[in-house]
């Protein structure tokens, strides 16, 4: 038979607030991620505009938007990707989990935020080796090396790791990290 007294604190505890040092530095760099990917949506958006507007108006498409635009999208979606993850927006099968008890439930998150810790290195290491591959390459029409294509990937897995240690120590903390949009 259980302890109501201890029952109240692992209520009490368990949802409670993430105020650790990790929560305190991410919470503002995914805030900051958010912010950068909207902007670079609403770039992506203007640069769209002024080519149709070159091609169909103008008669002059201009040459760097293609490229450009491609590029942006690499740092929005991957930037994204990762707040996502700290966020818990990433794709979840939270309907099953809730159905299981609190105890297998919390272990299943673990292990989830491990793999998905596992796969942000991948991204890191990965992104790394195609970077260097192709760091004397320069894309077409921009005049940029090719390796600002695989920056994002870096910058994301980065990221991504940072966030799953994040709600990893929160698990074990019995907390739960708050988005970063609150």
């Amino acid at each position: 038979m259980t302890d109501p007294h201890v029952a109240d604190h692992e209520q009490e505890v368990a949802g409670r607030p993430s105020t650790g040092l990790l929560t305190r530095v991410n919470a503002p760099i995914a805030r900051l991620g958010m912010y950068l990917s909207v902007t670079g949506l609403l770039i992506i958006v203007t640069i769209v505009f002024y080519q149709v507007f070159g091609r169909y108006v103008l008669n002059s498409s201009p040459t760097w938007t293609e490229n450009l635009a491609l590029v942006l999208i690499l740092y929005v979606t991957l930037i994204g990707a990762a707040v996502g993850v700290r966020d818990a927006g990433h794709i979840g099968m939270d309907s099953l989990l809730v159905m299981l008890p609190d105890r297998l439930r919390e272990k299943i998150e673990l292990v989830i935020h491990v793999l998905v810790a596992i796969f942000g290195v991948a991204m890191v290491y990965n992104g790394w080796i195609l970077g260097a591959s192709v760091g004397t390459v320069h894309i077409p029409n921009l005049g940029l090396p090719e390796v600002v294509r695989y920056v994002p990937l870096i910058i994301s897995g980065v990221l991504i790791v940072s966030f799953s240690i994040e709600h990893i120590i929160a698990l074990l903390r019995g907390e739960e990290v708050v988005p970063s949009w609150n």
